[in-house]
């Protein structure tokens, strides 16, 4: 039997109505199992309080003279027990409804205790079941945020590794005059561009970057994450390939759809 078949006998064993096989089960279970040996012992304690549970009712003083003189009566005169046709002793019908409301009470704190029990343990589990959810949904998180690191790594890998790929150094600016940076670009595989010393920008501020045609507008390459003075960006093939020039200006938190300060950082990447 399993485990939950052999915590559902708990209740009926403590009542006595378990059959020798499920007895046997359980006893053997009892001594490997916490949780089963903590319900037995409660639903037994519960089941000896139920004897003092049913109120105490003193006899009335005429039974004992009539008990005395059914017992001195000649056999004769006492009264015979009227006996079912089966031959069976009748059932004293006054003793019946209390052993009925004892054992009637007894199932149902078995059945509550039970019930109790359950709701715990389906109250765990569910507990368990969203931890492990959100377990999982961190380790996804952790697992996406690697896979877009990995696959960042190859597209610079990439670019780095083309035959065709150029470095193009870009001068600081009068804005960061200690600022450095450098392009990698390639006409088939795109841009990478890093930059060092660059000055943390003020609150609110952000630095983009922008690739820029000859006689033309220039075009939004994104905005700069900014580590310790140090950053690094990818630029995709068909923005790199427009290019004449690389600028890095100061801009608004969020980007702006054309520039509004002076370069920072710039550099030709001309062929």
């Amino acid at each position: 039997m399993t485990h939950d078949e052999l915590r559902e006998l708990t209740g009926a064993y403590a009542l006595g109505a378990l059959s020798d096989a499920e007895r046997h089960a359980l006893e053997a279970h009892l001594p490997t199992c916490g949780d089963c040996a903590r319900e037995v012992r409660e639903l037994a304690a519960v089941a000896g309080g139920l004897a003092f549970a049913v109120p105490q009712v003193d006899p009335p003083a005429a039974l004992r003279d009539r008990v005395l003189s059914a017992a001195v009566a000649p056999e004769s005169a006492r009264v015979q027990p009227i006996r079912s046709a089966t031959g069976a002793p009748p059932v004293r019908a006054s003793l019946l409804p209390s052993w009925l409301a004892a054992a009637a009470a007894l199932a149902a704190v078995a059945i509550g205790l039970y019930a109790m029990t359950l709701r715990e343990r389906v109250g765990r589990l569910e507990e368990q079941l969203r931890e492990a959810n959100a377990r999982a949904e961190g380790v996804e998180r952790q697992l996406n945020v690697a896979q877009s690191s990995a696959d960042r790594a190859r597209q610079i890998a990439s670019v780095l590794d083309a035959p065709d790929v150029r470095a193009i150094d870009l001068a600081g600016q009068k804005g960061a005059p200690s600022a450095n940076g450098r392009a990698f670009w390639s006409l088939s595989r795109g841009l990478v561009f890093t930059a060092a010393n660059l000055p943390a920008p003020p609150a609110g501020r952000q630095y983009q970057l922008w690739v820029i045609p000859k006689d033309s507008k220039p075009v939004s390459a994104g905005m700069l994450d900014f580590n310790d003075g140090r950053t690094v960006a990818l630029v995709d093939p068909s923005t790199a390939s427009r290019g004449g020039s690389v600028a890095v200006t100061l801009e608004p938190a969020g980007g702006v759809p054309q520039p509004t300060s002076d370069p920072i950082l710039v550099g030709s990447l001309s062929l």
